[in-house]
């Protein structure tokens, strides 16, 4: 485990960095199915309070030596649970997401376990493979982020 992350509940106060981090042209870009306008700040607030009234939906604050670096959860919003995470883009390449992911998985029993990325976003990708998810399967949708259908891999983490 990396000492510099934490995780811990979302607090009032990290909602306007996530709104921040989640307008930062680099991450639409490689997220690409994002908000479909992620500078609506009524439409962020309304998600962000459903996600925080679902009891189903375990979602925590990502901290990196005590800053909120990005957020992690997971949801059942497609029938099946999913890992999903955000890390802003001055945080990207300390392998927080990769040890944000690993602290994630051991406090949630729940396998399998999926994830949904971008096929180009070869540096989520990584990190969901080196945490033990497998590609599993190929989807197309239409990426908000990007204005236009993309292809993204479906990976499953598994008991063993």
């Amino acid at each position: 485990m990396n000492p510099n992350i934490q995780l811990r509940d979302v607090a009032d106060t990290d909602l306007p960095i996530f709104f921040a981090q989640q307008q930062e042209p680099a991450g639409i870009q490689m997220a690409a199915f994002t908000a479909k306008d992620p500078s609506d700040r009524e439409a962020f607030d309304n998600h962000w309070a459903k996600i925080r009234a679902d009891a189903g939906i375990a979602m925590q604050t990502i901290l990196y030596e005590g800053d909120v670096a990005g957020s992690i959860g997971c949801h059942s919003w497609f029938g099946d649970p999913e890992i999903t995470y955000w890390v802003g883009e001055k945080f990207w390449g300390k392998g927080i997401a990769t040890a944000a992911v690993q602290q994630f998985l051991s406090q949630l029993p729940t396998r399998p376990l999926f994830a949904r990325v971008a096929q180009d976003n070869i540096g989520s990708l990584r990190v969901l493979q080196k945490c033990g998810f497998v590609i599993t399967g190929e989807d197309r949708g239409f990426a908000h982020g990007r204005g236009e259908e993309i292809t993204e891999y479906l990976l499953t983490l598994s008991d063993g």
